[in-house]
């Protein structure tokens, strides 16, 4: 029983014999690998988070610019529904207020007046 797990303890520990083993040359060029794969992993990560950054802003400008617009409509909405600008838009086009005395009223026999209307 004892020899099954020192044969288990020695196929554990061989993968770190191993790197321990290694010679300089091929530890050296190991670690240029391992470094240089850290290297290209950070980079990727850098251009992912500038790519991001870059949207962001894009996304901003574009927020900005929907709220100036959305300033500008709200302006012109209410100079549009101003007593003020409505009458003058309605003489332009002809339109005057009309005549108490020259209003005919229609009557219309069996109809039902609104309730709450006068």
């Amino acid at each position: 029983m004892t020899q099954g797990f020192s044969g288990a303890l020695r196929k554990r520990l061989k993968p770190r014999a191993l790197f321990l083993n290694m010679g300089p040359v091929t530890l050296c060029v190991t670690s240029v690998l391992l470094t240089g794969l850290m290297a290209i992993l950070y980079l990727s990560q850098v251009g992912q988070a500038v790519d991001t950054n870059r949207q962001l802003q894009q996304i901003h400008q574009q927020q900005s610019s929907l709220t100036r617009e959305n300033q500008d409509l709200s302006e012109q909405l209410a100079k549009e529904q101003s007593p003020g600008y409505i009458v003058q838009h309605a003489q332009q086009q002809g339109l005057q207020p009309a005549d108490p005395n020259n209003v005919h009223t229609v009557v219309v026999q069996n109809l039902q007046p609104i309730p709450g209307q006068p």
